[in-house]
């Protein structure tokens, strides 16, 4: 593609690749000199044209330009290149119907959902913290929302292999940083909003900022789906461009769950719709994921769906992994793994918990909490999990460059009741749930869900992951079989 087709009044010359990481080797390619966390990119220039960048795009004043160089200014990058790149993959975004989704909790849990239940009217695809994936290929997540070259190229990729559709995962950090300002999208799902980022949106308040921008930039034709229960509906509603459809359970709302039953295999509820009641079984369980099925089935429906059909499918929905996912190796006592790790997210999963947990029974808990996040939060798990709990395991939880026992300190500091030890090896300390745990105990693991890492100060490290963890523990501890070395989980 030329220069001259992505910027108005610029050279003829080709670009074959958009990048801004400027160690990466490419030919004829548009470097974007990002501001980041750490680095700005207009520090990195000369590398960038060294590994063959033919055309600068910036912010700043440079003092030095190379001759043969195309150097554009502009007055954002980060929005720039999000648009330069939907227009340089052919606007993949506007040929599949885009399902974005934001929200403190159940971001990953919706977006799943869509994809499995939509996949069974016409190809879908997803992209989230779980993993990018559509047809029969999946890739390792990148970013809960890639940045915005990666997520055209995707969305490119996507349409080639024939999808219709795609349900996308859309954090706060990636609607401030820009990553989806060129995508097109059809329906925005908000699901709620606790304190979580504060680390880096600093206040409550600029976290709802960066929030609500998704549904400012949904078209008019475009339908923004809200949870009415939510503290911050009306703040939603507000920013909302398109038009408003409701969920909830409390208040009236567009789809509503009634009638709720939950058990520990699966849940009934009935959905009035319009003055008309469904009947709604599915295998999830809990009442949060009551929430999240009511954003999945609204959005769906006003996708275009036929919402009996739709229900049809919720039936038995494929297990999301790490997202309260049952470990059954024939113990008998609950193990549950889930990527709670925020306050709103403990409090919903130890609810659970104790409705499955007979009064006379324990509830064990191994958590932690991340590094170089915030850190108010990790007094106020401590001090969930305390109210919950007769055992606490404290421990490790992508520690980064924080000092890991300072961190379990931090959550010792919230915990007044519970029996609580801290070990830092956390297959140890799943181990350690699985021998103390007695008949109808429920031991939950939380905060990584199903990621197969550790992130220390030195990088990520391979981390088998919470389920493999749990199922060789309740094997080899509790049941007493001994596992071959070249056994595949």
């Amino acid at each position: 593609m030329k220069c001259s087709d992505l910027f108005e009044n610029a050279p003829e010359i080709e670009i074959k690749t958009l990048f801004y990481d400027s160690r990466k080797k490419v030919k004829n390619g548009m470097f974007f000199c990002m501001d980041g966390l750490v680095h700005d990119g207009h520090e990195f220039i000369a590398q960038a044209i060294e590994n063959g960048a033919v055309c600068i795009v910036h912010s700043e004043d440079i003092s030095e330009k190379q001759k043969g160089i195309v150097y554009i200014r502009v007055e954002d990058v980060s929005d720039t290149m999000a648009r330069v790149a939907a227009r340089f993959y052919g606007y993949p975004s506007k040929k599949m119907k885009i399902y974005g989704v934001t929200g403190t909790n159940g971001k990953s849990t919706i977006t799943k959902v869509i994809r499995d239940v939509h996949s069974r009217f016409e190809p879908c695809g997803y992209i989230g913290t779980i993993s990018i994936s559509y047809g029969d290929v999946t890739l390792p997540p990148d970013l809960t929302t890639p940045d915005a070259i990666m997520l055209q190229s995707v969305f490119k990729d996507m349409v080639k292999a024939g999808m219709k559709a795609c349900s996308l995962e859309v954090s706060s950090h990636g609607l401030e940083q820009n990553r989806v300002n060129g995508v097109d999208f059809d329906i925005a799902i908000f699901t709620n909003l606790t304190y979580d980022h504060l680390d880096y949106h600093g206040t409550f308040e600029n976290y709802l900022k960066a929030k609500r921008k998704l549904f400012e930039m949904i078209p008019e034709k475009g339908v923004c789906v809200l949870n009415v229960d939510d503290n911050s509906f009306e703040e939603f509603k507000k920013a909302s461009n398109g038009r408003v459809v409701t969920y909830g359970i409390q208040n009236d709302a567009d789809y509503r769950a009634d009638n709720i039953q939950l058990g520990i295999e699966g849940t009934n509820f009935s959905l009035i719709y319009e003055n008309k009641e469904y009947p709604v079984h599915t295998n999830l369980v809990a009442l949060y994921n009551v929430y999240n099925l009511l954003a999945a089935i609204a959005g769906m429906h006003q996708g275009g769906l036929d919402l009996e059909k739709i229900l049809e499918c919720v039936n038995d929905l494929k297990q999301v992994d790490g997202r309260l996912e049952r470990i059954d190796e024939g113990q008998p006592f609950n193990v549950i793994v889930d990527y709670a790790h925020t306050p709103d997210g403990f409090e919903k999963i130890f609810e659970y918990a104790q409705m499955i947990t007979p009064s006379d029974r324990n509830i064990i808990a191994v958590f932690g909490s991340a590094g170089r996040r915030d850190a108010k939060k990790r007094k106020v798990m401590g001090s969930i999990a305390d109210r919950y709990c007769g055992n606490i395991i404290i421990t490790d939880e992508d520690p980064r460059t924080d000092d890991p026992t300072a961190i379990a300190n931090d959550i010792k500091s919230g915990i007044e009741n519970a029996n609580t030890i801290y070990i830092p090896d956390r297959s140890d300390a799943i181990r350690q749930a699985i021998e103390i745990a007695n008949v109808k105990d429920t031991i939950l693991i939380l905060g990584k869900g199903d990621e197969d890492y550790m992130a220390y100060e030195n990088g990520k490290q391979y981390y088998m992951g919470d389920q493999k963890a749990a199922k060789r523990a309740i094997r080899k501890y509790y049941l007493g079989i001994e596992e071959e070395e070249n056994e595949e989980e």
